[in-house]
């Protein structure tokens, strides 16, 4: 019976428990590049940020990692995340919960920093041994409308704690955008860095010679990259952005990845694309490379096209824009409470699957959260379009006057679909 229980306390401890790290290291090359090592071989990441979405799906779309954000804030806790992957042969890049200035943190509150120490600590002792565990991320995006530069000194000292309990795993922290400020206070105050992470959407392409200029000569991530962000695109006039569709989505992953990541291999020792799965952010569609329903959208294609050299064996539909009584979103389009108008969408499935379309109207997004903090999701308008099934449709605007978005969605019944919307306003 003794035997008999210690087997199920065995069963339930982590893979962690019986298995030894493997070692992690940057190693500076002949041309004076920089490589990731892994196991003392060269570890290419082809990697994802992921919370909640199927691992085994990523996995079989030829990804070999993934990243979080935090240790247990996420949809599962960091343990099981590690088993996980670890039976899917992928590694993880741990991300370790750091307070930000912009939710109330003082960095220059001497007690509460070597608090956070101590918990960052505990999380680092907890996972350090995994043999999935690949680097740690400390916080995310901690410049994000930062004053104080003493952060970057609770960085540095996270660096130095985590390199004396686990040398077997480089350490970085993650910047939104390039940000000279910062970048200046992370050199200067965190040099026990291994490496420094970036954080861009369409600008991405523009990081090589941002990174040149500076003068940064080190290894670097992109650790979130995709879609083209929502506070760099046309807004209406009354401040809604213009979201582009799945396939203009698709496009820019194809471009951000050709122009600032592939040619880029002697400093850019990794990147993780964003997201592989769903939020609402400005809008429900807008990041994510998934429906919340759980389909696939085109840009999971492109990836399994950078990680695998192959199109996935379905593809997914493509989109074009909405036209709303021909107009584009582009137009600043205006209707008038209780009109009808007609709503145009053009589809087509590389596969000639047989397509099916759902509509939508949701009230406008007031969402003032920046960095990814979290959002409420707007409200369906029903009653407002003649048939939701239809290819095209007739629309009557809203009775109430105010921002609203038209959303447009496909379906190819293989699991994958199309997006496209159109912000409006009722006179």
């Amino acid at each position: 019976m003794k035997l008999f229980v210690l087997s199920l306390l065995c069963c339930a401890l982590s893979i962690s428990a019986f298995a030894q790290a493997i070692k992690v290291e940057i190693v500076q090359t002949e041309d004076g590049g920089y490589q990731l090592l892994r196991g003392g071989e060269p570890y290419v990441i082809r990697g994802a940020g992921v919370d909640g979405a199927s691992l085994e799906e990523l996995a079989s779309y030829g990804a070999n990692s993934f990243r979080t954000w935090s240790i247990d804030g996420g949809v599962y806790p960091a343990a099981e995340l590690l088993d996980k992957a670890h039976k899917l042969g992928m590694t993880v890049s741990l991300g370790l919960d750091f307070a930000r200035e912009r939710h109330g943190f003082d960095y220059n509150d001497p007690e509460a920093v070597a608090e956070q120490l101590e918990r960052t600590r505990q999380s680092v002792l907890a996972h350090k041994d995994h043999p999935a565990l690949l680097t740690w991320f400390i916080g995310n995006e901690l410049n994000f409308d930062f004053t104080n530069p003493a952060v970057y000194d609770a960085v540095n000292d996270v660096a130095l704690m985590i390199k004396k309990i686990d040398p077997n795993h480089p350490v970085t922290t993650t910047l939104a955008g390039f940000d000279k400020k910062a970048m200046e206070a992370v050199v200067e105050r965190a040099p026990a860095l291994d490496f420094i992470s970036f954080q861009l959407y369409a600008d991405v392409v523009n990081l090589p010679k941002y990174i040149e200029s500076f003068g940064y000569t080190g290894p670097y991530m992109i650790t979130e990259w995709g879609a083209v962000g929502h506070w760099e695109v046309f807004q209406t006039k009354w401040g809604a952005p213009v979201e582009t569709t799945s396939s203009e989505k698709a496009s820019n992953y194809a471009k951000s990845y050709l122009q600032a990541i592939q040619p880029h291999s002697k400093q850019v020792i990794g990147n993780y694309v964003f997201l592989w799965g769903q939020k609402q952010e400005r809008t429900s569609t807008w990041y994510g490379m998934f429906l919340d329903s759980g389909e696939r959208t085109e840009p999971v294609d492109v990836m399994n096209y950078i990680w695998t050299g192959q199109w996935p064996e379905n593809r997914t539909p493509r989109v074009s824009p909405i036209g709303l009584d021909g107009k584009v979103a582009f137009d600043n389009v205006y209707l008038f409470a209780g009109d009808e108008y007609q709503a145009a969408l053009n589809a087509v499935d590389p596969d000639e699957d047989n397509l099916k379309f759902h509509w939508e109207v949701r009230k406008e997004s007031t969402a003032t959260e920046v960095g990814g903090d979290l959002e409420y999701v707007p409200e369906v308008v029903e009653g407002v379009i003649d048939d939701t099934s239809a290819q095209n449709i007739t629309l009557t605007a809203p009775k109430e006057k105010g921002a609203y978005r038209l959303f447009a969605f496909v379906y190819d019944g293989n699991g994958n679909a199309a997006h496209a919307n159109f912000p409006f306003f009722v006179k």
